[in-house]
């Protein structure tokens, strides 16, 4: 290991790329890296690895991490899975960064748990591990941990669908992500929290992956289950999107409130067309610049960032509710993603 990042810039990128079979490196080639200010051995590298490069939220995460890269002069590289849990696809391009000598390895895990022994040996290589977004199971398996207080942010939507219903009686859709994924697991239990109800009150629950097809599927299906469904929690907006598809073409998108979680662009813009009630948005560009600069500080004065750092979430409705703290689309759509 210790040979191979004494190599020229030029070979370490031609080892990634033939290594990460599984992944979209995108350090990769001449002319192609990211956030570099002169490449070579002696300087600071820092890796980005996502879940995928195809959801606008990582896209926008790339972005905040590049732009860090070059106002911290740290040269950038970048991988993610080929889906939305390539685990094998995350632990290849830990294995390579660590290899090319990074210094600090930001990270989103797809898979919470089995994640967990590749980045333990990173770590134990003096690479500085920062999970972003979505929180490793262990927390304790990752250095820190930048990202959305997911419980917060299912929470506000919960608070708004109660205050919303005003007095009525609910019946609870909740479109998920998948069994065991700490993100969709917190972002559900705060809903359940801020509307006052428990899974017992859940007349349908069905998984997404936070796809817009598999959403839509998923609020059909539980139309069938239960037509009269009133409230639908979905884990981010394109499963929103996808439940509001279904509910309209049953002429029920008139009179079933959806709240969701992201706050990209394209749900945010859906919140001000009435298609989505409230939506908690999240930060991933912050999320990324403030873990380019924590592993620039660790490389220049052995400083480690530890423990949970709180991005920011706030609530986005046009049709405010009494006694639910939230912002309008106006704002919303300056701060958007995607």
């Amino acid at each position: 290991m210790s040979r191979i990042s004494r190599l020229p810039s030029s070979l370490l990128r031609a080892a990634a790329c033939t290594g990460v079979a599984a992944l979209t490196l995108t350090a990769c080639g001449s002319g192609s890296e990211s956030g570099t200010a002169s490449t070579g051995s002696g300087s600071i590298k820092v890796g980005l690895i996502t879940k995928t490069d195809t959801n606008p939220f990582f896209v926008k995460m790339k972005e905040g991490a590049e732009k860090a890269a070059k106002e911290n002069g740290v040269e950038l590289s970048t991988a993610a899975g080929k889906f939305d849990g390539d685990n094998a696809g995350q632990v290849t391009a830990i294995e390579n960064m660590v290899a090319a000598g990074v210094k600090g390895i930001l990270i989103t895990p797809s898979d919470s748990k089995a994640i967990v022994p590749a980045l333990e040996k990173a770590k134990a290589k003096g690479v500085l591990v920062i999970a972003l977004d979505t929180p490793t199971e262990p927390e304790s398996a990752v250095d820190a941990l930048f990202a959305t207080d997911n419980v917060k942010a299912g929470e506000l939507i919960g608070e708004y669908a109660k205050a919303a219903m005003k007095g009525k009686s609910a019946k609870i859709a909740t479109l998920d992500l998948a069994p065991g994924v700490s993100v969709g697991v917190q972002r559900h239990s705060g809903f359940l929290k801020g509307f006052g109800a428990t899974d017992k009150d859940v007349v349908c629950a069905q998984d997404t992956g936070g796809d817009q097809a598999k959403g839509q599927t998923a609020m059909e299906n539980c139309l069938q289950k239960e037509p009269d469904i009133n409230v639908v929690y979905t884990i981010n907006e394109p499963a929103a999107l996808g439940a509001y598809t279904a509910l309209k073409a049953k002429g029920r998108e008139k009179d079933v409130l959806i709240v969701s979680v992201d706050g990209g662009c394209t749900g945010t813009q859906a919140v001000k067309d009435g298609k989505i009630a409230a939506t908690s948005q999240q930060y991933p560009l912050k999320m990324a610049a403030e873990g380019v600069k924590a592993v620039a500080t660790y490389a220049k004065d052995g400083t480690k960032a530890s423990g949970y750092t709180d991005t920011g979430v706030t609530l986005i409705t046009d049709k405010a509710q009494d006694g639910v703290t939230s912002k309008d689309t106006a704002y919303g759509l300056e701060n958007c993603w995607g």
